[in-house]
């Protein structure tokens, strides 16, 4: 059966990228982390010392950035795995910033289609519905209560062994989502044929289990009207 396009948008601290992966195992597809993508883009600005205002600078920076996945679908900058960096709170407050940047966001966009193919893909984002994959054929926008978004994000740094302030994340969380939602390129918003979730009191298995049932309903329908 040909696999579909599944694009997940949403705002910062849902699960995204928890239920995109949950997608991506279920149902033998391919996961693609754009966040991750824009977070190594991040750090790498941030070890060159090039500000977002650094515009010939910032330019030929991204020619020298070679982006990949390695096992377990860590992300990987100019061969060297960054996963655990690029998920500290110094990335963190500056990537949706940088995620701002016109250049940026053209750059990782060619990245992000490449690497999707023509195969069945999952990716989740701010714009993957909306300019990504216009034509995806199941978009889902993840969403959740501030408050619970922000809990989520401190107990997760907890988790890593990262330094957190609640209420540092909390704002971090509140920043990231004006500046996401108010960016004149690609702001975040829900695309017109997304389904809207809300997990705010659900856990990652029920998350999982209402977009898998989307999905495998788009699946079957899909298959359908390609006959």
């Amino acid at each position: 059966m040909k696999g579909i396009i599944i694009a997940i948008d949403g705002h910062s601290s849902c699960g995204k990228s928890t239920l995109a992966r949950g997608l991506a195992n279920a149902l033998d597809y391919v996961y693609i982390d754009s966040g991750a993508m824009y977070r190594m883009v991040t750090l790498y600005l941030q070890r060159q010392g090039i500000g977002p205002e650094q515009n010939e600078l910032l330019r030929e920076a991204l020619q020298e950035i070679e982006l990949s996945f390695g096992p377990g679908n860590r992300a990987v900058l100019n061969g060297e795995d960054v996963e655990s960096e690029i998920r500290s709170m110094a990335v963190s407050r500056q990537v949706s910033h940088v995620a701002a940047l016109p250049e940026v966001r053209r750059f990782l966009v060619v990245q992000q289609r490449s690497l999707a193919g023509h195969q069945g893909a999952v990716m989740d984002g701010r714009d993957i519905g909306s300019v990504v994959f216009p034509r995806a054929q199941l978009k889902i926008f993840l969403t959740a209560d501030a408050g619970v978004r922000a809990r989520r994000r401190y107990l997760e740094l907890r988790e890593r062994g990262m330094e957190a302030d609640f209420d540092q994340v909390s704002e971090n969380l509140r920043a990231r989502d004006r500046i996401d939602s108010t960016r004149k390129d690609s702001p975040l918003i829900q695309a017109s044929d997304a389904v809207r979730l809300d997990n705010t009191n659900m856990d990652a298995e029920e998350t999982l289990a209402v977009a898998l049932a989307l999905a495998r309903i788009r699946i079957r329908k899909n298959a359908t009207e390609d006959r």
